[in-house]
């Protein structure tokens, strides 16, 4: 490897707004994000998800088919 051209690594701490603290390492020595695998809906479990039906159930809604 070359050197002078790799950027330099270090201990980084990332927070979250939820308060979650995670260690790793990065190229910036603290980050600061809105939302993290502890916090976000979709890994929480409390993602809704909207079962509407597909475009022939709308169709037959609109119109009363049975």
């Amino acid at each position: 490897m070359k050197k002078g051209i790799h950027p330099d690594y270090q201990a980084t701490t990332i927070t979250c707004a939820c308060g979650n603290v995670m260690k790793t390492n990065s190229t910036k020595t603290d980050l600061k994000v809105d939302i993290c695998s502890k916090c976000h809906p979709f890994w929480t479990g409390s993602l809704k998800q909207n079962t509407t039906g597909g475009r022939a159930d709308k169709f037959k809604k609109k119109y009363g088919i049975e």
